[in-house]
Parts: structure tokens; C-alpha cells; sequence
């Protein structure tokens, strides 16, 4: 029942990711301008007449959206039922010292800094460096419940990885090549700069585009520059390449990786990895040419979540368990 409600809890926070791309990709983000409520309701949004009217006196220049105010509340509640299987699990995995305690009891302390960039998301008006940490956390719950359901599995399950100490190096050099493509295309989609370029494999036409770093300010305001002036076309496209050479670069590591499977005898583990890169770069030039209908949008981010979950379960399941206390 515990290896059970562990993948449970990883399904659960793969959604809640996927949740939070929709509510971004539908600029819903500000749906409610307060938190942890909506328009001072802890339970619903404003609906009725004398609801609006009463949320829009109290919050002047908030105007009440309501299909945007339930979007965003809608992953409010989804986050806080799943903080509250990550709680429910790591107490008793504590409880019967299980092997995934400290994997566990470390998803606690992030979903508490979740809570907090969740916060901060609202009253800081979208701030792209606040926005994409709560990405980032959102996706280390996410692997963190995948490390967790891994080693969570009954004994002899996950064996054949575990008797391939050989494909760890490359496991964990394709994680690390996926992570860095994952954190740029947060800072892609925070910005809003999916559009940047429109065409394909160029930019505007050129292998090397115009480019301005100042997209990579950390600290600047929405759709603002380090100066507070509005950012510039050239910032934006600076933000999108990155993103198209770190696919490059992730697709590469994922390529060898699935070639070393193979050679291994994980012939299945290969072929599904291959089948996830290929939507995923399918998604990416079909968001480019559709210019980013919200539903392929938001099944690019979930295939980034699932090449992130199968990267993890391949280099926690692989550890042999004279190794796992280290590992955990």
C-alpha cells in the first residue's frame, strides 16, 4: 500500500504540474490577487453579482475574471491536497523507517518553499525569477516523489537496473543536460517569449539572431527590462534560442542514454525514453508553427515532466541497495 500511494503521490504532483502550466499558458496566474484565498474567499471565487461587486471594491484594479479566478484556485486546491500526501507519507515512512524517509522528509521542506514562491507569485506580480522557482520546486516535488515511488518498490522489481552500475554516469548526465533545458524553458514560458521566433529551424531567418542578455536579468519585473523600461524584441529572442540549443543539447544526452540501454538489454526502458523525446520535439515545433495552442502548450510541459520522471526512476531503481543509504 505504501510503494501504491508513493506512485499515486508522483501521478498526483505530475498533475499539479501540468495544472500550473495551464493556469500560466491561460495568463491566469493573477486570476486571484490575493493568496491563500481568492478575492478575501478561502472556499470559491466571486460569482454572484454582489460577490464581484463586493471583491472589486475591495481589490480596485483587480477586476473579478471568473473562469481565470477558478483556474487558479483549482491548482491551489490540487497543490494543497497533494501537500497533504506528501505529509501523510513521510510521517509514515518516519513511523516504519522506510527507505524513501529522507527523500520524503526532504519534499516536506520543499513544499513549504513552494507554498511561500506561491505567495510570492501573486504579490510580486509575476515576477519572472519568482515564477520560475516555483517551477523549479514544482518539478523537484516531482522528482523527489519519483526517487521516493522508486525505491519504494517491492523487493526484486526494479533488478535488472540495479545490476547496471554502468548506466548511471550516463542516467545522470542526460538528468542534468534535462534539468537545465527544463529551467530554460521556465524562463521561456515565464516571459512569454514562446513566439520570440516563428520560424523554424532559424530565428527571423538567421542561424544566429539578434540577441540581447538582458532577458536573463533575474531580478527585473514582467515584460520589463534591469532599467524598468518595457524589454526589448531582441531580449525575448535571446530567451527562446537558448531554449532551441539546450533541446540540442538534452536531446543528445537522451539519444545516448537510450542507445547504452539498449546495448544493456533495457530495450523497453530505451524505446519509451525515444517514444518521450520524439513527442516532445514534435510538441516543441508544433507550439513554434501553431503559435503555442494552449493544449500542445501544456502537453509540452507535461512531456517535460515525464522524461524528468523516467530520468529519476532509472537513477534511483538503479541504485544497488548497498548504495541507497547514500543515495537517500
Amino acid at each position: 500500500m505504501f510503494s501504491l500511494t508513493s506512485r499515486a503521490a508522483a501521478l498526483l504532483a505530475l498533475c499539479v504540474v501540468v495544472l500550473g502550466a495551464y493556469v500560466r499558458i491561460h495568463d491566469a496566474g493573477l486570476g486571484c490577487p490575493d493568496w491563500p484565498g481568492c478575492y478575501g474567499q478561502l472556499v470559491g471565487v466571486p460569482e454572484a453579482s454582489h460577490e464581484i461587486a463586493a471583491a472589486e471594491a475591495a481589490y480596485p484594479g483587480s477586476p473579478v475574471e471568473t473562469g481565470k479566478a477558478w483556474k487558479e484556485m483549482a491548482h491551489r486546491y490540487l497543490a494543497g491536497a497533494l501537500g497533504l500526501v506528501i505529509l501523510g507519507l513521510a510521517v509514515v515512512a518516519l513511523l516504519q523507517q522506510r527507505p524513501a524517509r529522507r527523500l520524503l522528509a526532504t519534499t516536506c521542506v520543499v513544499v513549504l518553499a513552494q507554498a511561500t514562491l506561491g505567495m510570492l507569485t501573486v504579490t510580486e506580480l509575476l515576477r519572472p525569477g519568482i515564477v520560475t522557482l516555483h517551477l523549479i520546486g514544482g518539478m523537484t516535488t516531482l522528482a523527489l516523489l519519483t526517487a521516493a515511488a522508486a525505491v519504494s518498490m517491492p523487493a526484486g522489481a526494479n533488478w535488472r537496473l540495479s545490476q547496471r552500475p554502468e548506466l548511471r554516469p550516463f542516467v545522470l548526465a542526460a538528468l542534468v543536460l534535462l534539468t537545465v533545458q527544463i529551467v530554460l524553458g521556465g524562463w521561456v514560458s515565464t516571459n512569454y517569449a514562446g513566439l520570440a521566433c516563428t520560424d523554424l529551424p532559424t530565428c527571423h531567418g538567421a542561424w544566429w539572431p539578434a540577441m540581447d542578455a538582458t532577458g536573463f536579468d533575474l531580478t527585473r519585473e514582467l515584460h520589463m527590462d534591469g532599467d524598468g523600461q518595457p524589454i526589448g524584441g531582441t531580449a525575448l529572442v535571446a530567451i527562446h534560442w537558448a531554449h532551441r540549443l539546450g533541446a540540442v543539447a538534452a536531446t543528445l544526452g537522451v539519444l545516448l542514454l537510450a542507445q547504452r540501454l539498449l546495448r544493456a538489454g533495457l530495450g523497453a526502458w530505451a524505446a519509451w525514453l525515444c517514444f518521450l523525446l520524439l513527442a516532445q520535439l514534435s510538441l516543441g515545433i508544433a507550439n513554434v508553427l501553431l503559435h503555442l495552442p494552449v493544449v500542445l502548450a501544456a502537453a509540452h510541459n507535461a512531456g517535460a515532466a515525464l522524461l524528468l520522471m523516467t530520468l529519476v526512476w532509472l537513477l534511483a531503481a538503479g541504485q544497488p541497495a548497498r548504495e541507497r543509504r547514500v543515495f537517500l
